[in-house]
């Protein structure tokens, strides 16, 4: 169906040609799901849009082939690739949000593929629209099709996607990260849905991910890129199981779906935190221990919305919540987005108030402290958010970032600040060179380090971490959850860490709350969670972790 033939790109920047991608060979059969992975940067996403016709101006395909049912399409006019894309070749992209019209309904946005490639008249269309979204587990599709895409969830948006990708029975669907933002469960379900749909109709798929749990329990065959080269392939359980190549090897090893121990800190770190032995069994949350330093108790968060059709309703967001955190140990909260966990966070932060119940920081009742006791609690508690880009001033540089809470807190002079700062750049692993560049000149792992450098800064006890891993590569996602793991050892931090993703949480965490409609459905220790799940959702979120294949 797809041989990508020797295939070179560049982009041409500053009147010079900069190699993106250097002689990619693979081969997609009829009805074969073939999983390309590697980190950003590897060339896989670029390689992705090079088969749909859809690389930018400055990429300029320089050598090699892309034979789509033998004819080469890899310098097709523009015109011509527009009646082959979405007709025999088409896409389900990565963020659905940024990917649909916000101002057109989903059933116009299906049909209109319909309209363009098979000349459906407008009401046949819409009724085949319908059809689809049916057909991708979407209900009530007559009503959903009239409706706007924030009014869907992220899942219904990606299984919009598919619908439109589906929509025109093409040949070869590139799927690039379809599912990337999604919680596991919904995750699971959009790929089961998607994975049903193309073996039915024998749809050949490209699937580009960074997560080899999920190519390995979605693909026939795995390529594996790196800087821009093929440097392995072979059957999904094979590579995973029996790399060959040095790089695959660290991507196996760093997937923490495929294997996921919990982490100890670096050889030659000093303890200084009191935090509980691994696999001990804490007393019951709601009992004082001596070295408790979070204590949530039966708190509840309800929000006043106004709906369409019920016009003012209460919203409960948390619903009875109690758990304690031990000093210098790690809390992990998870569920499904919706389930309450980050508006738990807030409530802990001190950024929001429950409606009713107590929280606790150091024997000290949030609630009863007074706006000067309030703000002087906040530099011991800090945040570490899921998107570093979004959370870091773009004007600012490095310095400039990590210094700002200590200037907001009066906290030394500017000397003592610098100071401050170059020592935690040591902790961050960066060097002091990149103080002056902004975050737009870093990487992702470097965004998220000088993120955690920024928290660390008014040296804070409890870090509450939202998602802080889950925008990240897996390599880099290994090296940010090491580096937590050591700095709670060297620096006697507690952690708050929210998280969707179960394989994550067991790296990391010593107790694992369980999150679900806003109640907490169970806790316990990591190690009993996983060996020995209590409620039927939590076995549901275990099950849905990917990379089953491998491990099994």
């Amino acid at each position: 169906m797809l041989h990508v033939q020797s295939l070179h790109i560049d982009y041409a920047s500053g009147g010079r040609l900069h190699p993106a991608v250097r002689g990619v060979d693979f081969t997609v059969g009829a009805g074969e799901v073939v999983a390309v992975v590697g980190e950003s940067g590897s060339g896989k996403s670029t390689t992705a849009h090079a088969v749909l016709g859809l690389l930018p101006p400055e990429g300029l395909i320089t050598a090699g082939a892309i034979r789509f049912r033998g004819q080469d399409i890899a310098r097709l006019s523009e015109r011509r690739f527009r009646s082959l894309r979405g007709a025999e070749i088409s896409l389900v992209p990565q963020d659905p949000t940024v990917s649909l019209n916000p101002v057109t309904r989903i059933g116009d946005q299906i049909a209109e593929g319909l309209r363009i490639h098979e000349k459906l008249p407008r009401r046949a269309a819409r009724l085949a629209a319908a059809d689809l979204l049916d057909a991708v587990g979407i209900d009530r599709p007559l009503v959903r099709s009239q409706q706007y895409p924030h009014e869907l969830s992220g899942g219904m948006r990606q299984r919009v996607l598919i619908a439109i990708a589906l929509a025109c029975d093409p040949a070869l669907i590139v799927a690039d990260e379809p599912t990337s933002g999604l919680d596991v469960t919904v995750q699971r379900t959009v790929l089961d849905k998607l994975q049903q749909l193309t073996h039915d109709r024998g749809t050949s798929v490209l699937l580009i991910t960074h997560d080899l749990g999920v190519a390995v329990d979605r693909a026939d065959r795995i390529v594996v890129m790196q800087a821009g080269e093929v440097v392995e392939t072979g059957p999904a359980t094979e590579v995973t199981r029996q790399p060959r190549h040095e790089y695959t090897q660290r991507l196996v090893a760093a997937a923490p779906s495929l294997h996921s121990d919990r982490l100890t800190a670096t050889a030659g770190i000093v303890a200084t935190a009191s935090a509980s032995p691994p696999g001990a069994r804490p007393a019951d949350p709601i009992e004082r221990r001596a070295d408790e330093f979070v204590r949530v108790t039966d708190v509840r968060r309800q929000f006043r919305v106004v709906l369409p059709d019920s016009g003012r309703v209460d919203l409960v967001a948390v619903d009875g919540v109690s758990f304690s955190i031990a000093r210098g140990s790690t809390f992990a909260l998870v569920g499904e987005s919706g389930s309450g966990k980050s508006t738990t966070a807030r409530l802990v932060g001190g950024l929001d108030s429950p409606t009713s119940g107590s929280i606790t920081i150091d024997g000290a009742d949030l609630e009863q402290l007074s706006r000067g006791a309030r703000r002087a609690l906040r530099s011991r508690v800090q945040f570490v958010h899921q998107n570093p880009y979004a959370s870091l001033d773009p004007r600012f540089s490095l310095y400039d970032i990590i210094e700002e809470p200590l200037r907001a807190f009066g906290v030394g002079s500017g000397r003592d600040r610098q100071a401050r700062v170059t020592e935690l750049l040591e902790h961050i692993a960066l060097p002091a060179s990149y103080l002056r560049r902004r975050p737009g000149e870093l990487s992702g792992g470097q965004r998220q380090r000088t993120a955690i450098a920024r928290a660390l800064v008014l040296r804070p006890e409890l870090v509450i971490l939202d998602e802080p891993v889950s925008a990240l590569d897996v390599s880099v996602q290994a090296q940010i959850l090491q580096l937590l793991t050591d700095l709670q050892v060297e620096l006697g931090l507690t952690y708050l860490f929210i998280s969707h993703d179960l394989a994550v949480v067991r790296q990391i965490s010593d107790r694992v709350g369980v999150m679900q409609q806003g109640r907490l459905v169970e806790q316990a220790t990591t190690a009993e969670l996983f060996a020995a799940p209590a409620d039927d959702y939590t076995r549901r979120l275990l099950d849905a972790i990917p990379g089953s294949r491998a491990r099994g």
